[in-house]
Parts: C-alpha cells; sequence; structure tokens
C-alpha cells in the first residue's frame, strides 16, 4: 500500500505520480468567478468543466473564488486551507472502477459570515466577471407558490436597513454592484446553477425585487446592466463518505479530507447571454442554446422528479439507496410509469432529444451500484424540490386531464413518512427539511383531517381544491394509514395500467 501524500499545491507534483493534477497556473489574483455555495455538485460540474478548459490552455483568468454565506461553510474552508482550494474529484463508474482527478480551477475561498467585507470585495473587484451559486432550491427567498419575494424573512430586512451588512445572497450581490457601478466597473453576469426552472428569469425577478426595495436607483442599473442566462445543470453527486476518503487515501495514496464522488455523466445547457464575457465553455462539452426552457424542464420533471419519486417511496419501504430501490423490479416499474405516463405527457418535443433514450438513460445512471445515492440526500428539503419537480407536474396534467395516480401516491407517502418520522417497518428516519417541524403538524393531523398536509399552499398551492385530486389522495392516504405497505400500492398502481 501507498503511504498516503497530504494533499496541497506543495505536494502536487508527487500527487501526480498517482492520478492525474492540474498542469495550469492557479494564482489566486487569476479570479474571474465568484462562486457561492461551494458544495459538492458545484465541485463536480462547474469547477470541473473549468478545471478541464483551463487543462487545454484556455480561459486563463477565469479561476474561482468559492464563497460561504453559512457557519457551515467554515469546514469547508479549513480543509480548503489545508489543501491550497486543491481537491478530489472521484469519478465513479458502473463496473466499480473509479477514476480520480485533482482538480485546480477553485484558487481561493472566502467567508462572508463574520465580516462581510472581503467577500462584498471581491465580488467588486474589477477581475470578477461572473458570479454564480449553486444554494440549493431553498435558497432563493421566494414563495414557490405565488413565485414572490419573501420579505418577512428577519435577515432581509436587516439588510434592507444595513445594506453594509448583509446576510443573504441578495445583500452581498447589490453591495457588490453598487460599489461596481459607483467605481464605473461593468456589471458581472449572475449565472444560477440550481434546480429551478427559468432560473436566471427568476433570479432576475428576485434580486429586482429586494434591490428596488432597497435602492430603486441601483434597481434601474441592475435592470438594464445584469444579464441572468438560464441554464440546466446534471450531474449525480452524492454525499462523500468516510469509506470514499479511506478508499482515495489507501488505494491511491492521497489524503483529501473532503473529495467529491460523482457519476460519469455531466450536462449543461446555458442560454448565451453575458454582461461581461464569459470562458469557452463549449471548447468542453457546455451547450449554448437561444432557449434553455424545454431542456431545464425535461431535467427537472424526470431526473429530478424521479429522484424524489424514488427517494421518498424507497424511504417509507426502507431501501437505503437509489440503487437500491432500482434494483427492485416493483420501484424500477413505478418509476418508468410515472416518467411514461405522467412527465412525459407535458414535455412536448425538445430539439435534439430522443425522450425515451434519455428515460433510459436514467434508469441506467440510477441503478449505479458505486454510487450508492442515499435516499436521505434526496429527500432531504423536499418541501422546496417537490413543488418544482413534482406538484407542478400534478398541477399540469389536472389542467389536461392527464394521469395523476403514480405522483398521488409519492405525495400520500410523504405525508405518512412526515407524520410518523419513520419507515413501514418502525425505523426511525432523519427528516431534514426548514419546514420540518410545520410538515410534522400537517401530517399529524391527516386521521382526523384526510386532506390536512395538502392544505400547506405554500407547498401545494390549489391543489385542495382541485375535487379529482382531493378525492384521489383521500383513498390513498386512508388506505396508507391503515396498512404502510408502499410496494402493495405500488404494484396495485402499476397493475391497473
Amino acid at each position: 500500500m501507498k503511504i498516503p501524500i497530504q494533499l496541497n499545491q506543495e505536494n502536487l507534483q508527487e500527487v501526480g505520480s498517482r492520478m492525474p493534477i492540474p498542469d495550469y497556473n492557479r494564482e489566486a489574483d487569476n479570479t474571474g468567478i465568484v462562486h457561492i455555495g461551494v458544495g459538492g455538485f458545484h465541485r463536480a460540474h462547474q469547477a470541473y468543466y473549468l478545471h478541464q478548459l483551463r487543462q487545454l490552455g484556455e480561459a486563463l483568468d477565469w479561476g474561482i473564488c468559492g464563497i460561504g454565506l453559512r457557519e457551515a461553510d467554515a469546514k469547508l474552508q479549513d480543509i480548503f486551507n489545508k489543501q491550497d482550494h486543491l481537491y478530489t474529484l472521484m469519478v465513479k463508474h458502473s463496473d466499480g472502477k473509479i477514476e480520480p482527478e485533482v482538480i485546480g480551477s477553485i484558487v481561493d475561498f472566502k467567508m462572508g459570515t463574520k465580516d462581510p467585507e472581503p467577500v462584498i470585495a471581491q465580488m467588486a473587484h474589477a477581475n470578477t466577471r461572473m458570479v454564480s451559486l449553486t444554494i440549493t432550491e431553498g435558497g432563493y427567498n421566494f414563495n414557490p407558490t405565488t413565485g414572490e419575494f419573501n420579505f418577512d424573512n428577519p435577515d432581509i430586512q436587516h439588510e434592507l436597513k444595513h445594506p453594509q451588512d448583509p446576510k443573504t445572497v441578495y445583500g452581498f450581490l447589490t453591495a457588490a454592484l453598487k460599489r461596481r457601478r459607483e467605481a464605473g466597473l461593468p456589471a458581472f453576469t449572475i449565472l444560477v446553477c440550481d434546480n429551478i426552472e427559468h432560473n436566471g428569469d427568476m433570479m432576475r425577478k428576485m434580486l429586482g425585487t429586494f434591490a428596488e426595495a432597497q435602492d430603486p436607483d441601483l434597481a434601474k442599473w441592475i435592470a438594464q446592466e445584469v444579464s441572468f442566462p438560464n441554464s440546466m445543470v446534471d450531474r449525480i453527486t452524492p454525499v462523500t463518505t468516510q469509506t470514499d476518503i479511506e478508499t482515495l487515501a489507501q488505494k491511491y495514496g492521497v489524503k483529501d479530507s473532503w473529495p467529491v464522488t460523482c457519476e460519469p455523466f455531466i450536462q449543461w445547457v446555458i442560454e448565451d447571454k453575458f454582461s461581461n464575457g464569459r470562458p469557452d465553455f463549449e471548447k468542453v462539452g457546455v451547450q449554448f442554446v437561444p432557449d434553455v426552457g424545454p431542456y431545464e424542464k425535461m431535467k427537472l420533471r424526470l431526473l429530478n422528479a424521479g429522484h424524489s419519486v424514488l427517494g421518498l417511496l424507497g424511504a417509507l419501504h426502507g431501501h437505503p439507496t437509489i440503487n437500491a430501490c432500482i434494483e427492485d423490479e416493483v420501484f424500477k416499474n413505478y418509476l418508468r410509469a410515472f416518467l411514461d405516463k405522467e412527465a412525459t405527457p407535458i414535455l412536448g418535443n425538445i430539439e435534439g432529444i430522443d425522450l425515451t433514450d434519455y428515460k433510459d438513460s436514467l434508469l441506467e445512471r440510477f441503478a449505479n451500484p458505486n454510487i450508492k445515492d442515499s435516499v436521505s440526500r434526496i429527500c432531504a428539503e423536499s418541501s422546496a424540490k417537490l413543488p418544482k419537480f413534482l406538484i407542478a407536474t400534478i398541477h399540469e396534467n389536472l389542467a389536461i386531464g392527464g394521469s395523476i395516480k403514480f405522483a398521488t401516491l409519492v405525495i400520500a407517502a410523504w405525508c405518512y413518512y412526515s407524520d410518523k418520522e419513520a419507515d413501514q417497518n418502525g425505523q426511525a428516519v432523519e427528516i431534514i427539511d426548514a419546514m420540518s417541524t410545520d410538515l410534522h403538524q400537517a401530517a399529524e393531523q391527516t386521521k382526523t383531517d384526510p386532506l390536512a398536509f395538502i392544505r400547506q399552499e405554500s407547498i401545494f398551492g390549489n391543489l385542495i381544491r382541485n375535487e379529482r385530486f382531493t378525492k384521489l389522495y383521500s383513498e390513498v392516504v386512508h388506505k396508507m394509514y391503515k396498512d404502510p405497505n408502499i410496494k402493495k400500492y405500488m404494484r396495485d398502481m402499476i397493475s391497473i395500467e
């Protein structure tokens, strides 16, 4: 066994005898992108694309400065400081093969929780030409039903009164853009890389609303100068485990405190509208299109919704991982039925995409036994995810008279799961959701009011007023509370097709 080498810049050439490493200049002053929310997905996706481009000798002035706006980001900062912002990306193939590679495109990292000034200054620096974000669907501070900005957030109220002491992404963006305007610098592009339909348009609306309340003149400048391209991102990136860290050390001889694991598949589709230039990402496979909307919708309603279908039903049954769900023929067939009967009919034709092939590839990706994506990760923050991934599909199928039964069973399972906080065998499950208390309280009332769970309009909108949905949901949730044998109901749904 090779003696593990600590991953850092000093040891990089020695690490290079064991796996591929960056061969480009990683100076921190070559920073063109500021990225907020440096989680596993960003490091497996956008940072990886930039790494590939820099390996070609391109994008010399487009290094990434990561930003942490949550106290939890301090752990990553400590590791980045120790590793000179280097990390290992472990691509896991379905045949068990692992391809590790050291990624060097992140060249700096700053925290904004205690002192916002270094973050504002970095965004306002003349070299910064793009600010990108992966802050999860729940990080955008809008009501998923109305689509309106949430001014009740205490941090937002604080920022409106104290513009130089930002707490949220909106406060930081406006503070930096104001400084750029005053300095006569061009605006940066704001590129959203989260799973929200029309994510750039949504960000434009949310930031514009916030800026209008804080500084109307700045809001006008933002509307004229800042570009918000819509984008669609895709790569399954499970949470890093201790086993991953140990495998890297024992098999490959590299000590990395926070490597990232991912599947081989990767995709990025972006509208080509940028305020202040961009890297030539098309040279490494990024697709630039006039309208990303159809691709966004396809991915959200098939991949993301499919993940939630397996995650919630799997959590209730007791399956630990997504690949374990796919190995179960009932789950695999149920997912395919949902994709074919409820998700596909609302998508229409998508240029350059064969939807049958795309769905086939999804099942193959979900089945990757080397990824072992946990159902707990998929179920986390369902209250932010499901309105965009699954509930929107129910609304659209109700409008056209389409099937809703497969998605409705998932909602009933979510209710039972939120009430019992356990699977059907009574084993406790951890509910990770900003609305966990509200979800539990609403689900708990289901025994006396079968529709209590879907009365949460911030999640379900006006579904409570749709007789076709409420009739079916009531029947399903009533059966589930009598006997939570989820596979029985899944088989029943499939068999009556």
